[in-house]
């Protein structure tokens, strides 16, 4: 169950990488912007489900209590995503974003390259856990 952790993290991992291209194509495309960040936007619900589904992993695995709570970091992060993308919508008018939209936007991306740096350091904890002790059974008379 551990190698499926470890494997599930990785997987993650590279779903956040698609996520980044994803908005940078979006940001420079000539569509219109709810049309450009749809592919971002689509990718970013599978985002949060898999963290969530990681967490729960991780608990199901008997990972060490910091990877549990690691994993749980990320999918506490990755709920807040679409917060922060709301919130920076909301600053703005019909097709124009205010500094304060683009501001919050900014803490988007800035959210998701920590979403990276937990990411990575789950996977490096997952990889190096030790297994869990099993208890010897019990001797009969």
């Amino acid at each position: 169950m551990r190698k499926a952790f470890a494997g599930l993290a990785a997987l993650l991992m590279v779903v956040v990488v698609v996520q980044f291209f994803l908005a940078g194509s979006g940001a420079f495309d000539d569509a219109p912007v709810d049309e450009a960040f749809k592919p971002h936007r689509s990718l970013g619900y599978l985002t949060v489900a898999l963290a969530i589904v990681l967490t729960l992993a991780a608990a199901v695995a008997r990972m060490p209590g910091r990877v549990i709570g690691l994993s749980g970091l990320v999918a506490g992060l990755a709920l807040l995503q679409p917060v922060i993308a709301v919130i920076a919508k909301g600053f703005g008018d019909e097709g124009t974003t205010t500094a304060a939209g683009q501001f919050a936007f900014g803490l988007h991306a800035v959210n998701g390259l920590i979403i990276m740096a937990v990411l990575r350091s789950v996977l490096v904890a997952s990889r190096a856990a030790p297994a869990p002790a099993h208890s010897a059974p019990a001797a009969t008379r």
